[in-house]
């Protein structure tokens, strides 16, 4: 069993792998948050967009090898599709990565999509701007508290063409704003329930 977790920044993509890892006893695969190119990029999203999200496709590209030599159940903190998908395409978009940049980008993603094993499960974590702000604010990290609402707004929007018109498999969406399963933890019934169903 193969399952990944999209979402925005501060959607609580991290919170949801370690409970889902601990419910399920599914090995869990997180982020990599030591990007060492992204407090520059905060700072300077054109001058270091590219740098990181190579070094982010990077990391994504190790991570799918390992997990196609594994067996047993995995839960992962974001996909590969968002990097390139939501934001390098969106860094282009805003004119923060050439084209250059970005065709060059694209093409290491192209190469590496065939190593990559499809979710047999995406859960999207969906969450309005100010839900993503307050939690942003009270993880606290420092490189973070410079990212505006409108940034956020753009992201949010490729994620909806994403889920929508883009990804092919199977897609169970949570509503963060009204399904806090920190406060809640019963909202995750509908999804235990949809992941027992799941092939093993």
């Amino acid at each position: 069993m193969y399952i990944a977790i999209a979402g925005n920044i501060g959607s609580g993509k991290t919170t949801l792998t370690e409970i889902l890892a601990a419910r399920t006893g599914s090995s869990a695969y997180f982020e990599d948050s030591n990007n060492p190119y992204i407090g520059d990029f905060y700072e300077d999203m054109n001058r270091w967009s590219f740098n990181l999200q190579i070094y982010f496709l990077g990391k994504r590209i190790r991570q799918a090898a390992d997990i196609l030599s594994r067996d047993g159940s995995l839960i992962q903190d974001r996909t590969i599709y968002e990097d390139a998908y939501i934001f390098a395409d969106n860094l282009h978009e805003m004119g923060l990565m050439s084209t250059r940049d970005f065709e060059t980008y694209m093409e290491i993603f192209d190469l590496s999509t065939g190593l990559v094993r499809k979710p047999d499960l995406l859960i999207y974590l969906r969450a309005s701007v100010p839900t993503l702000i307050s939690q942003i604010q009270k993880r606290g990290r420092a490189y973070e508290m410079s990212i505006q609402a409108d940034y956020l707004e753009r992201l949010n929007a490729k994620y909806r063409n994403w889920i929508e018109n883009i990804y092919q498999g199977e897609v169970f969406t949570l509503d963060i704003d009204r399904e806090d399963f920190i406060l809640d933890p019963a909202v995750l019934d509908p999804l235990f329930a949809r992941i027992a169903a799941l092939p093993r």
